[in-house]
């Protein structure tokens, strides 16, 4: 399973975003992540195969979230799901 890592100066928290290649709210969520300069990791979980969709939702299950994109894991406890300005701000203290 191959992440993408995006550089930025607000990396004081691990966030990890899943999402969909073709998902406008994932495409939301990743711009306001570069415009706000915030450092995460993402994947596009549509291209992944089989076995790695399935660890993949099985670790968003185990945090709490449901199977709907995108999902934000901040620090490995907060998890938002969809794209929720507000409660990203808050959570990343922007």
């Amino acid at each position: 399973m191959q992440f993408s890592k995006v550089s930025g100066k607000n990396n004081t928290h691990k966030v990890t975003l899943y999402a969909l290649s073709t998902c406008v709210w994932c495409k939301m969520a990743k711009q306001f992540f570069n415009e706000n300069s915030v450092e995460y990791e993402f994947i596009d979980v549509d291209l992944c195969d089989e076995k790695d969709k399935q660890k993949i939702h099985q670790t968003i299950l185990n945090k709490g979230g449901s199977i709907s994109y995108p999902t934000t894991i901040i620090d490995d406890k907060t998890v938002i799901t969809g794209f929720r300005k507000d409660q990203l701000k808050e959570a990343l203290g922007i």
